[in-house]
């Protein structure tokens, strides 16, 4: 909720821009992010202003050549962003930061509680590259975000895919990819798409279906799942994923999972 105090807790009137990383948040990064060689040619381009860059294009939505000249040059952040997708360094950010502020609040690192769901995006206009799909339930052109959070909505495991792949098939991908990242897992709770044995006999984790109450018309809210709803609408603030503008879907997952990782930046930064 939107009060003085939180305005005055959340305000940065001192950064350039809102996007810009304060120092609390870079120092909860930067342990986490590629450190320079000590051999090779050093870096021209200091890489707290390269993540600025990458923050703000995830944030406003603009491309990538529209970057303000105050940041890097564009290029140079752009190939920073490749750099960081191709290696897994976001997924690994993600995953690192998942375990501390679990262990913030006093739960253990590794969940056995988790919720799975999906969300579709739309194709961010004609002659996008990059490979789309059309899914009839939700009459979306483009591709769908499978994601896989803890019970307070901290996001686990996630995977991109073109939009007619079924919401069951992305599941059975984040439930196996899950037993090496998250060895606890134990109960998933999940919506009726996850129904059948395809879903609940992939892994050893037990489905739990929500299925909402009898005769219930409209929207309400479902038991458990919706922390992942809540998730998706946290992430649904960074405008670049309002579409999908990605032409490989590694650059796609990568901005799904940097806007999942910076709640948690700026929630521990808060912390500190």
């Amino acid at each position: 909720m939107w009060t003085p105090a939180a305005r005055a807790e959340l305000a940065r009137e001192s950064l350039p821009y809102a996007t810009n990383l304060s120092d609390a948040e870079w120092a909860v990064l930067a342990p986490l992010l590629p450190a320079p060689s000590s051999t090779g040619r050093p870096w021209r381009r200091p890489l707290r202003a390269v993540f600025d860059g990458i923050l703000y294009v995830l944030r406003t939505g603009c491309a990538w050549r529209h970057l303000p000249l105050d940041f890097p040059p564009w290029s140079t952040v752009h190939r920073w962003f490749l750099r960081l997708s191709q290696t897994g360094v976001f997924e690994r950010l993600a995953h690192a930061l998942t375990m501390a502020d679990r262990e913030r609040v006093g739960r253990e690192a590794c969940p056995t509680g988790c919720v799975v769901d999906a969300q579709a995006a739309r194709s961010g206009g004609v002659g996008v590259a990059g490979e789309r799909g059309y899914d009839p339930a939700r009459r979306v052109v483009g591709r769908k975000r499978h994601a896989l959070t803890d019970t307070d909505g901290r996001l686990l495991v996630a995977a991109v895919s073109p939009a007619d792949l079924h919401d069951s098939h992305g599941a059975i991908a984040l439930l196996r990819a899950s037993r090496g990242l998250f060895p606890f897992l134990a109960h998933c709770f999940a919506d009726r798409a996850y129904r059948g044995e395809r879903v609940g006999a992939a892994t050893t984790i037990t489905v739990e279906i929500v299925e909402p109450k009898e005769g219930q018309k409209g929207f309400a809210v479902q038991p458990r799942r919706w922390v992942i709803e809540r998730s998706f609408g946290w992430i649904a603030r960074c405008r670049r994923l309002a579409r999908d503008h990605e032409a490989t879907p590694s650059s796609a997952l990568a901005f799904f999972v940097l806007a999942a990782a910076m709640i948690l930046v700026r929630r521990i930064a808060r912390a500190l």
